[in-house]
């Protein structure tokens, strides 16, 4: 568990609300002089457009990255999960412009925006010396808020392109900038940030807040994906940030020696973590994902009370005969990507007292204590099976619809309750251990990514010896011993090996799409029950039909 960092709570509402125009009430009868009585109601302040980010960043964030991409898919399972349609539309890269995901992450991007020039206008009028605090930390709290701005824009980036720039709250109806603008004063915010935020010192514990490191890892990614954003490859920029922020320029980090040393109860400690969300029970719980993920009857697994809706899973990496998807397309399959004697591949299992092992759920699913877990669906009273395919197996058999299992399709709309493997990313305690449920933050940035930036830099610009050294690096602690039974190697990497292992460190953690775009992969690779579209405007998402209704500059993105 870890120190909870005081953060105001944002009405309901307030999350919700469109943003045709940045400049609403957040306080009607007060001013920064009356209301700010102690440091406490700065750090108030200061976090309040935190708790938009930790919202922002799971949900239909998350969902755009990884239900439009090759790891991840709801299939619908019986009368479960059709949804109208949204779920295969994503899918098959058939959204519109009036589809929810995009409209509240367009929505989501400029709230944060809006909240965070809020405080910064209030914190800006300050007296810091009041509070017997200094310039230099105003001047931080001050690029924590535009370091937050260039990560909710950057996101904004890569779901849209160009957006409207605001820069004050008295600003309505912007017409949209140019991709280049956006870069522009994205690169121009993390670049000032840089210079007053301070640089974490070994043993710091991470509660929310952006350091050194974090905007220049931010800065690092734009760089990373700019010809992607710009059309103008700058790999060689990116190169140079990771490179400084492994040599510790930035702040002292050092890769974690435990594969779920990010990921677990106490992450808050790990050294590798740049940059998290605080996370803890009944408090900003990191938990969106468990409804979506998980059986009803798997709270029996967890032997907790918390009961899920059984929608997501990993795409399979076999077809209902049980052979490999491996000769049909090079993406996707995500299970199988994992090398075996991988620590995570294993099942996962609670061990008690904060300690557990895997991350997935996978076969037979029984208690704790070994009793058979039953379905309620297609398998009624039958013990669950969780497999790594898609099929209706429940209607083979004599006198049913399909007389044997090679007659199976297998597509987005032939799921069952047991389809699929359930990734377990974030652990999950017992109720004799519920003090630690949600205990683990959510990872935002950490020092693997910056590896694996500057070993695909590296492999782009020549250097692929160093580039599997990288690689290699962060690998080995997720093996027995450090055994890795197949290591990076100059002979083994290409475009499609790079993706593997982006895919394997980072399974989950809301990036997919971006990675594919990068490659040139998203719209143009095959993956299942996926065919390329090969339309590039694809690689953006529609400016939403509400968005242009309320405000009429808003010009729609080409192709939609």
């Amino acid at each position: 568990m870890k120190k909870y960092i005081s953060i105001a709570t944002l009405s309901v509402a307030l999350l919700l609300s469109g943003c045709t125009k940045l400049d609403q009430e957040f306080y009607s009868s007060v001013t920064p002089d009356t209301f700010f009585k102690s440091e406490k109601d700065i750090k108030a302040a200061l976090f309040r457009p935190f708790t938009h980010a930790k919202w922002y960043m799971g949900e239909d964030r998350w969902r755009l990255q990884e239900y439009t991409a090759d790891n991840f898919a709801i299939t619908t399972k019986g009368r479960h999960w059709y949804n109208g349609g949204e779920n295969e539309r994503y899918h098959y890269h058939r959204w519109t412009a009036d589809d929810n995901w995009i409209w509240g992450s367009w929505r989501g991007t400029l709230m944060g925006v809006a909240l965070a020039l809020d405080t910064k206008s209030d914190l800006s009028k300050l007296d810091y010396g009041k509070f017997a605090l200094s310039d230099e930390r105003k001047a931080a709290d001050l690029a924590q808020l535009d370091a937050l701005i260039a990560y909710f824009y950057l996101r904004g980036l890569d779901y849209f392109g160009g957006m409207p720039i605001f820069e004050s709250l008295d600003q309505e109806s912007l017409p949209r900038n140019s991709d280049q603008e956006l870069f522009a004063h994205i690169e121009k915010l993390l670049k000032a940030a840089i210079e007053n935020l301070p640089a974490k010192k070994a043993g710091d514990k991470e509660e929310g807040a952006i350091r050194k490191a974090a905007a220049a890892a931010m800065l690092a990614q734009l760089y990373f994906n700019a010809e992607a954003y710009i059309g103008k490859a700058m790999y060689a920029e990116s190169q140079k940030l990771a490179q400084d922020i492994v040599n510790k320029v930035y702040g002292d980090y050092s890769l974690d020696t435990k594969w779920n040393g990010v990921h677990g109860f106490k992450n808050n400690e790990s050294p590798e973590i740049i940059w998290s969300m605080p996370s803890e029970f009944k408090m900003l719980e990191y938990n969106w994902f468990y409804a979506d993920f998980y059986h009803y009857n798997t709270k029996q697994f967890f032997a907790q009370d918390m009961g899920g809706n059984n929608g997501a899973h990993l795409t399979p990496s076999k077809k209902p005969n049980g052979s490999s998807y491996d000769v049909d397309f090079k993406l996707g399959s995500p299970f199988e990507t994992f090398d075996q004697g991988d620590l995570r591949k294993a099942p996962y299992v609670y061990h008690g007292s904060d300690q557990y092992e895997g991350m997935f759920i996978v076969g037979p699913h029984k208690t704790p204590s070994g009793e058979a877990i039953l379905g309620g669906e297609e398998y009624k009273d039958k013990p669950l099976n969780f497999v790594d395919q898609v099929g209706r197996f429940s209607e083979v058999g004599p006198g049913k619809k399909y007389s044997s299992i090679d007659q199976l399709p297998s597509k987005m709309s032939e799921g069952e309750e047991n389809t699929g493997i359930r990734l377990v990313k974030v652990p999950i305690p017992n109720l004799a251990n519920n003090t630690l449920r949600w205990g683990a933050d959510m990872p935002i940035i950490r020092l693997a990514e910056v590896y694996y930036m500057l070993a695909e830099c590296d492999f782009r610009l020549g250097n692929k010896e160093k580039a599997a050294e990288l690689f290699n690096t962060v690998r080995k602690r997720n093996f027995a011993n450090a055994a890795d039974p197949n290591p990076v190697t100059s002979a083994n990497m290409d475009k499609y090996r790079i993706l593997d292992e982006w895919s394997i460190e980072f399974l989950g953690e809301g990036r997919r799409r971006t990675d594919l775009i990068r490659w040139k992969a998203f719209t143009t690779e095959k993956w299942w029950d996926h065919n390329p579209s090969t339309s590039a405007h694809l690689n953006r998402f529609p400016v939403p039909n509400q968005a242009i209704a309320g405000n009429s500059n808003l010009a729609q993105n080409p192709g939609y």
